[in-house]
This record gives C-alpha cells, sequence and structure tokens, in this order.
C-alpha cells in the first residue's frame, strides 16, 4: 500500500496523472492522510478536558506621548478667538435687534402723542383765540410812541482776525486725535 502512495504524490520534475480535471480534488489531503496511515492501528482521540475559564484583562498597549506642534497651537489658538469674535458680534446683533424693537414701539407711541399734541396746538394757536387771550390778559396794540425803527442804510464792518495754520505736529495731533475718537464712537 505504501508503494501505491507514492504513486499517488507528486513527484519532482514529473507531474501526476490526472483524472481528466487539471484542477486539485478538495478531499485530496484527506486521501493523502489515509494513504500514509493505511494498515496502522487506529490512534485513540483523547477527549479534551474543558479547562475553567479565567476572565482576564486585556493588556493596553500606551503610546509613547506625541509633542504639539507650535503651529497647530497657535492655529487652535486664532480659532478659539475668532469663535469668541464671532459670538461677541452675535451678542452685540442681538442687543442691538432687541434695542430697534424698543425703540420701533416708542416711535409708535410717539407717533400717536404726535398727532394728539398737534391737534392741541392748532386749536390753541387759532387767531380768534389768541386774540381773546391776549385781551383778557391786558394786551392790546402798541402805540405811535412805543414803535422804534431802526435805521440800517449804514455800512456794515466785520474785523476778521487771521488765524495761523497749525504745524505739522500739530497736524497730526488733531487727526490721530480724530481717529481715535471715532473708533471709540464707532465700538460704542
Amino acid at each position: 500500500m505504501a508503494s501505491a502512495a507514492k504513486d499517488l504524490r507528486y513527484r519532482k520534475g514529473r507531474p501526476a496523472s490526472v483524472d481528466g480535471n487539471l484542477a486539485r480534488s478538495l478531499d485530496f489531503e484527506v486521501r493523502e492522510r489515509e494513504l500514509r496511515h493505511a494498515g496502522e492501528a487506529p490512534r485513540r482521540r483523547e477527549v479534551a478536558r474543558e479547562k475553567p475559564k479565567v476572565h482576564s484583562l486585556p493588556k493596553v498597549q500606551l503610546r509613547e506621548a506625541q509633542h504639539v506642534a507650535p503651529l497647530a497651537v497657535v492655529g487652535a489658538a486664532a480659532a478659539a478667538v475668532l469663535v469668541v469674535l464671532l459670538l461677541l458680534s452675535y451678542i452685540q446683533l442681538t442687543v442691538l435687534s432687541a434695542d430697534m424693537v424698543g425703540l420701533r414701539s416708542e416711535l409708535k407711541v410717539l407717533e400717536k402723542e404726535n398727532v394728539v399734541l398737534t391737534t392741541q396746538y392748532e386749536q390753541i394757536y387759532d387767531l380768534a383765540t389768541v386774540k381773546a387771550a391776549a385781551e383778557a390778559a391786558g394786551m392790546t396794540k402798541p402805540g405811535a410812541s412805543q414803535v422804534y425803527y431802526v435805521d440800517g442804510s449804514g455800512g456794515d464792518a466785520a474785523v476778521v482776525y487771521h488765524q495761523e495754520e497749525p504745524g505739522l505736529l500739530e497736524g497730526l495731533r488733531e487727526s490721530l486725535h480724530h481717529g481715535i475718537y471715532a473708533v471709540v464712537e464707532y465700538f460704542d
């Protein structure tokens, strides 16, 4: 039988015979093992004893501490600053919107009050009412002795003082002062 097993195996330099199909059959290894052990007494299989299950914690592999790139820190800080500035601008926008709503409601109240006051003004300054109120207070038209005329036929005169132009440093100081004032006024 051992000679039969040798015939079925591949030999070096010479291919084995094929049964019309060049593919290896799936049970090739099983048949080879049976041919190798043909004629031997069957071996006893040992029953595997169940081992007690022991739970162990997996070992954690630690990485070495890596250095943080300075550019990444600067970029993260810049992004944080931009986020804070964006939030502050949204807060300002919300405050301004709330102020605008309050001012619009106040404008409506003031427009209604304006209509009422304009009506009262027109009623008070009716010429007949004014004349009656003036006569009741004892007012009369001025007499000829109470009227004085001013003669404006004389020539007009004016004195103009020449103002010196500021120096270069004074001009720069004024420009800087106005610029700072404009920035402060803008952010208020």
